[in-house]
């Protein structure tokens, strides 16, 4: 069964940085897509708060995932998800319905921001790439 994952912010294949563009590469595009929630701005990264009731959307990216847990490994480390300390971790890594244009649902991988938001400022458009090119 496949295997997918949501970028919303700095793991897109345009975004990503050198250290995990390599891995980000071998990841297959399924499409655009969105899920429920707020997205805020931390200065150098995005975070997501899911929020199913929300009634704004965070717009993303969805990819398929390699066999292996090769690639999610690399990309846990970046986001600084442990999985045995995930009360410490920055991002914690969760399943979510994620919504592709068209209407298609399908569940993925997704990393959420693990603090309080206080100190984003909250993307209100849910684009991160948007947000940055403003």
């Amino acid at each position: 069964m496949a295997e997918y994952l949501f970028f919303y912010g700095t793991l897109k294949p345009n975004e990503a940085p050198r250290d995990i563009a390599e891995t980000v590469r071998t990841l297959r595009r399924v499409g655009s897509a969105t899920v429920p929630g707020r997205l805020y701005d931390f200065g150098d990264y995005p975070g997501a708060v899911i929020d199913q009731s929300a009634k704004t959307r965070i717009k993303g990216e969805l990819f398929e995932l390699p066999n292996d847990d090769s690639a999610l490994n690399v990309l846990d480390d970046y986001e600084e998800f442990n999985r045995t300390d995930r009360k410490n971790s920055l991002f914690i890594r969760t399943r979510t319905v994620v919504t592709l244009q068209g209407g298609r649902q399908l569940n993925a991988w997704v990393y959420v921001y693990n603090r309080n938001p206080g100190s984003g400022r909250q993307i209100v458009s849910g684009d991160y790439s948007e947000s940055r090119a403003a």
